[in-house]
């Protein structure tokens, strides 16, 4: 998994684009809609957010390859 700031407690699609390891914009978009990925912790004006915990976990269930 590429190098994320640990401190950032939330990520938005940007990072979770990172942690899955630089796939395409639409791609991280198409993977955060899915049923088994976290709900949104808060959505803002610029879009939602999700607790970094929430979504290394799904990585760690769903992509293991990507988890470090």
């Amino acid at each position: 998994m590429p190098t994320v700031n640990p401190m950032v407690e939330f990520v938005g699609i940007a990072e979770i684009r990172d942690m899955l390891g630089g796939v395409s914009w639409a791609r991280a978009g198409v993977i955060a809609s899915r049923r088994d990925f976290p709900p949104p912790y808060q959505v803002l004006k610029m879009g939602q957010i999700w607790r970094r915990t929430d979504v290394e976990r799904w990585i760690r269930e769903h992509r293991p390859d990507l988890a470090e």
